[in-house]
């Protein structure tokens, strides 16, 4: 710059110029970018706001002995990403995100492979230290490869795979993230919670992505129907199942709720905000009636761009289900949404009904009577649509 004054002045007063040109740097850079003048730090400030498009970091290969893949995916990938995170969900299979024991020979054992908190501690370190944060660990994983919003969704049911999806700042769309779980003492569900983490009191809330914890305690049925009842209303999208643990280290993880049954998740609140969902229940055994469930999801007609579909599947499920034939459920959803990303995983239980949210349309004629909401042996697809982003990314 020393030795051209007029590209100088061009990246020191030209705002449009600095805006397009830093506009292809990711968010990294970018903001080691708005350190330089206040002239690149607005320029990069109205960037990071037009970026509004989710993005995801996912690995589906095993990783080093003494990390999960999604540590050293996601530590390349956050180098390249080009949103800003103000929240993050991420799933890893619970067998090598946990660690677990190899023999040699003799009955001899090896000390345990992984450790869950020294992964989580690992994986969330790399996170902007600001952005919320939820981790989850189950038996299987759903995970759409990176690189395009078109990849073909993988059923991971044994093996190590895991994902970050990562939300920025989006106009007009409120994430929360909660922690709810029974206190051992009082038995009573704590009301506050609710309103503090917006599922009270709330007309703007749309969906809720609920995960079960410890499920398989004394309780913790009648506790779930706590939770499920106050949020089954026809203006809400719930949906989710039973993980075997949450690792989230930004959660209230203190010895109390680790030691009881409770849920965690977030909570999607915003006018723009609009859903659908079905279950596929025991009834779905086969391709034609495992896409005749998915087309129910694409009548709904919620738009495709900016949106992200969910899937929460029974662990009895999957590959054996369809009778040695794999994937199955993920391929019949990228049939109908070729271009929408799918997550979730194989859990010990699922959350959710058909169910449209776009107004007050429903799937299913609108009746007083509450939908049963806690299945088992089924499948729960979900599509949430965020809006308009300003901005796309694949």
């Amino acid at each position: 710059m020393e030795s051209d004054p007029k590209g100088c002045y061009v990246l020191s007063n030209l705002a449009e110029v600095v805006e397009r040109v830093l506009g292809f740097l990711p968010t990294k850079a970018l903001l080691r970018a708005a350190c330089v003048c206040q002239l690149w730090r607005e320029c990069s400030r109205r960037i990071l706001r037009s970026r509004q498009s989710v993005a995801w970091v996912s690995s589906v290969d095993p990783g080093a002995p003494h990390s999960h893949a999604l540590v050293r995916v996601l530590a390349e990938e956050l180098e390249k990403v080009q949103v800003l995170p103000q929240t993050v969900l991420y799933i890893a299979d619970a067998e090598t995100f946990s660690g677990h024991e190899e023999c040699h020979g003799h009955g001899q054992k090896k000390a345990r492979r992984r450790n869950s908190k020294e992964t989580a501690a690992a994986l969330e370190k790399l996170l902007p230290k600001r952005c919320q944060i939820l981790g989850l660990v189950t038996p299987g994983v759903v995970v759409t490869p990176m690189g395009s919003r078109g990849h073909r969704p993988l059923e991971v049911e044994d093996g190590e795979a895991g994902f970050a999806l990562l939300f920025p700042k989006i106009d007009g769309v409120k994430i929360q993230t909660f922690h709810l779980f029974k206190d051992l003492k009082t038995r009573v569900l704590d009301e506050s919670q609710f309103t503090e983490a917006g599922l009270k009191n709330n007309p703007d809330l749309r969906v809720v992505l609920l995960f079960g914890y410890n499920t398989w305690k004394s309780g913790a049925t009648r506790f779930l129907h706590q939770i499920v009842n106050r949020l089954n209303e026809k203006s809400i999208i719930l949906a989710g199942g039973h993980v075997e643990g949450f690792t989230s280290l930004t959660s209230d993880n203190n010895t109390q709720a680790a030691d009881s049954c409770g849920v965690v998740g977030l909570a999607f609140s915003g006018p723009q905000v609009q859903s659908a969902a079905v279950l596929l229940d025991q009834d779905v055994t086969d391709e034609k009636t495992a896409e005749a469930a998915v087309q129910r999801l694409k009548a709904a007609n919620i738009p495709e761009h900016n949106s992200l579909g969910f899937m929460f599947a029974c662990v009895g499920r999957g590959y054996q289900h369809y009778k040695t034939k794999p994937n199955l459920e993920a391929d019949a959803f990228r049939k109908f949404f070729p271009s929408v990303p799918l997550f979730g995983f194989f859990g010990h239980g699922e959350i959710g009904c058909d169910r449209i949210v776009t107004g007050n349309f429903v799937l299913r004629e609108f009746s007083d009577t509450k939908d049963d909401l806690l299945h088992g042996y089924t499948t729960v697809m979900t599509l949430i649509h965020l809006g308009s982003a300003k901005a796309s990314q694949a």
